[in-house]
């Protein structure tokens, strides 16, 4: 069996458009693969699990059940990428959970390959939260996100050293649209009769982004 990836979409600050790129990723991941299995570690909403109820679970690291709950499935290679929406009130948790659990090297006899996307913010804590990840993460499994609609400007400078994944700004009107918890990115690419509408490309765009990562991502497992 090949290596099965679990992407962690991660941010120590909130509002920086981390649950927009874990429901673009759920949905590719959906379309292109037929399974996904998702997890909301969010205190707000709305959240992961009010888009995608179908395919996400909610978790929570706070106690050991809960850890052990979200971790059993995360080792296991089955098939299914996995993909978790960490909300920012349990960064610090987690990643202190799979330092002290040995998750990375548990995973990688397992056949797992885990990817931290870490979504890019410019204040202080998101620059001491991406050093403290740089000493914790190989650096091929550590991607920068840059959201332009939420950093208009160039990335931190350590952040842009290593490889980036780009998302470009909507208008705030398709913004709007697609914050609708009816909202489905797929669905609008099968539905859309212009394949020429910038909301269109945009979510392609995307897409297409994500399934270069998920290839790469399968690059490493050998």
């Amino acid at each position: 069996m090949s290596a099965t990836p679990v992407y962690i979409i991660c941010s120590p600050s909130p509002q920086v458009g981390k649950t927009l790129v874990a429901r673009l990723l759920s949905e590719f991941l959906l379309l292109k693969n037929g399974a996904v299995l998702s997890f909301d570690i969010n205190l707000r909403e709305p959240s992961l699990l009010d888009y995608l109820p179908r395919t996400t679970e909610t978790a929570h690291v706070i106690d050991t059940y809960g850890k052990m709950q979200l971790m059993d499935p995360l080792i296991l290679n089955d098939g299914v990428a996995k993909v978790i929406d960490l909300g920012f009130h349990a960064f610090e948790e987690f990643f202190k959970m799979c330092e002290e659990i040995g998750f990375l090297k548990e995973a990688m006899r397992r056949r797992v390959t885990p990817v931290i996307l870490f979504v890019a913010g410019t204040d202080r804590v998101s620059a001491r939260s991406y050093e403290m990840l740089q000493r914790q993460i190989p650096p091929r499994a550590l991607i920068t996100v840059h959201n332009e609609f939420v950093l208009r400007g160039e990335l931190p400078e350590a952040m842009d050293r290593g490889r980036v994944l780009r998302f470009t700004a909507l208008p705030i009107f398709l913004k709007t649209y697609i914050d609708r918890l009816s909202f489905s990115f797929t669905g609008y690419l099968r539905h859309e009769k212009d394949s020429s509408s910038e909301l269109h490309q945009w979510i392609r765009r995307n897409y297409m982004i994500f399934r270069d990562l998920e290839l790469s991502v399968m690059l490493q497992a050998f």
